[in-house]
């Protein structure tokens, strides 16, 4: 088992990398930068190995690390996260997040003695997700810009974005809890993404070149139910319960942003599957939509 251990002060700090549960990281209380740093460059190097292969990632089953500092973090998720783990990070992260997640989760709130409203406070900073493929991100806070840039597959839950949210985005589903920045969706051509807009300013704030925006069907109330239920129950949110507990007054509140281009293939696909077409010829009807 590839092994080490981090000591500042009263700390004692394990992570395990390799060993049957993933990569574990102890929860950690009052962490100085020091230790922060040490553990960042740990992860990174988990992250380095997994990709190259040398740790069987398939065969990881994945663990919890628990960072606690009540104050700000640098950039403890500019790191993969790889196969399962779930990263609880208590505090505020003040650069980027930019996790290559593939089936990992990433939560971010505030220390539990916090007493600002985290929905109207930035948790964390700018280009938050980038070109994640898969996993889940959850943050009780409002962050800032270019949001999910390039995300091809993570599911992510925000209370709040600044400009040019979901942009180049292809994949993956964003649901925002609360305002958004100008330039929202330029360049998205896939996924889906969800706003709460309840003062009905959203539609100004949107590049419609490729996406238009469309009131909730039964799947999509499905799933962002269960969702911000989620993220109520990972992050502690006020709003999502607060959301959640009205979801019949609340659902018609939200705006669905869809790709034009990613809803024709959709289309296509679902009407394929349902004639009972091999993989081969909804291929073949794909790319003919794919071309207009």
């Amino acid at each position: 088992m590839y092994k080490r251990q981090v000591y500042h002060g009263d700390y004692d700090v394990g992570i395990a990398v390799g060993s049957p549960r993933g990569l574990v990281v102890p929860s950690i209380r009052d962490a100085d930068q020091r230790t922060i740093a040490e553990i960042e460059k740990q992860i990174a190097d988990f992250g380095k190995r997994a990709q190259e292969g040398k740790l069987g990632v398939e065969e990881l089953t994945g663990g919890t690390y628990t960072i606690s500092n009540g104050g700000v973090f640098g950039s403890l998720l500019s790191t993969p996260i790889v196969n399962t783990p779930q990263s609880a990070i208590l505090g505020m992260h003040k650069t980027q997040a930019r996790p290559v997640v593939v089936n990992g989760e990433i939560v971010v709130r505030p220390d539990r003695s916090s007493v600002f409203p985290a929905e109207r406070n930035v948790i964390a900073g700018n280009v938050i997700g980038y070109g994640a493929t898969g996993g889940e991100i959850f943050l009780r806070g409002i962050v800032g810009e270019r949001f999910c840039v390039r995300n091809s597959g993570a599911t992510a839950v925000v209370e709040g974005v600044g400009d040019h949210g979901c942009e180049y985005m292809t994949g993956g589903r964003v649901v925002v809890l609360g305002p958004t920045g100008r330039n929202f969706a330029a360049g998205m051509s896939g996924g889906i993404a969800y706003v709460y807009d309840p003062d009905e300013v959203f539609g100004a704030k949107v590049n419609r070149e490729m996406v238009q925006l469309q009131t909730l069907g039964d799947d999509d109330r499905e799933f962002l139910l269960a969702t911000v239920r989620q993220h109520a129950e990972r992050t502690g949110s006020t709003v999502a319960a607060r959301l959640a507990a009205d979801f019949a007054n609340e659902a018609a509140k939200f705006k669905k942003v869809m790709p034009t281009d990613y809803e024709r293939v959709l289309t296509v696909m679902k009407n394929a599957e349902a004639a009972g077409l091999d993989e081969e010829a909804t291929l073949a009807t794909v790319m003919e939509a794919s071309r207009g």
